[in-house]
Formats: C-alpha cells, structure tokens, sequence
C-alpha cells in the first residue's frame, strides 16, 4: 500500500538507484566548490549506497529514514529537476554586471558600505543566558528523577469539574 496520490512502483529499488545515478551525472556540470554540489553528492551518494547494499524496499525506508519508497522516489525525483534549473541559474556565481569593492587596507570604510559588526552585547545578557541555562538544567534532572519516592505504587491525581 502506497502513500494517497502515489502510484505504488514494484521495481521501486532500481527506479531510485537510477534517479540517484542520474542526479550524481548531473552535479558534475554544478562546480566542484559549490556548497550546492557538496551537499547533493553527500546526500546522494548515501541514498544510493543504502539502495545498492539493500534488496528490500522496507529496508532501504528504514534506513534511510525519509518515508516510504514512493514519497523517496518523487523527492529523487524532484532533486533532479532541481539540479537542472541550478545548472541553468547557476546561483553561485556572480553576475557579469556585479561590482564588488575589495578594501584590503586599514582606511575608512566608505559611507555606502554597511559595517556588519555588531557591537558587544550587554553584561546583562551573559548574565542572564548562563542564569537560564543553568536553570533549565535543573529542571531537566528534577524531570528525570522518579514520580514516586517510595514504595508507594498509586499515584494520587484529584480532577476538578
């Protein structure tokens, strides 16, 4: 039984390796110093290890933990088609028209450039974090403690109407 919308696909295993070899081929066009690239190979290159060591499509959603072999081959599906519009928008490079002003000295940042160092936070708010931090600490290790202190095996709980 498949998901609602999904066509059930007996060869379900053959029909991802070749998705996942498909998209592998069509990375390669992506540069090799795209983060892009990196994490589709990455991603790609388990899903299709995970599909050739495993002949049992329960086997290969369990470990892949993605859902069912269907849901897998359509997401297969739709990183392929991803990495085809990528290939065509090619958003890791800059445009032609781009202008990027380079300052390698010590000289005053011009007016137009935005300084994105923010200035330090207030001696407040250390205190504060490590305060709230160390308190949700604790109320983790209460929460694990045990409901019952003795030999006492009821629990007591009153419902108000």
């Amino acid at each position: 039984m498949g998901i609602v919308g999904l066509h059930v696909v007996p060869n379900s295993r053959e029909v991802l390796i070749n998705l996942y070899t498909k998209t592998l081929e069509e990375i390669k066009a992506v540069l090799e110093d795209a983060e892009y690239r990196k994490d589709v190979e990455s991603f790609t290159h388990h899903c299709l290890s995970v599909c050739e060591e495993e002949y049992v499509f329960e086997m290969i959603e369990k470990r892949l933990g993605c859902g069912l072999v269907e849901k897998l081959i359509e997401d297969a599906q739709h990183e392929l088609n991803l990495v085809g519009r990528m290939n065509e928008w090619k958003p890791w490079r800059n445009p032609d028209y781009y202008e990027c002003e380079v300052i390698e000295n010590d000289a005053p940042v011009p007016k137009h450039v935005p300084l994105h160092r923010p200035g330090p936070l207030p001696e407040e708010f250390y205190y504060k974090t490590m305060e709230t931090v160390t308190s949700a600490k604790l109320e983790t290790s209460k929460k694990d403690a045990p409901a019952i202190a003795s030999g006492d095996t009821q629990s007591h709980v009153k419902i108000q109407n």
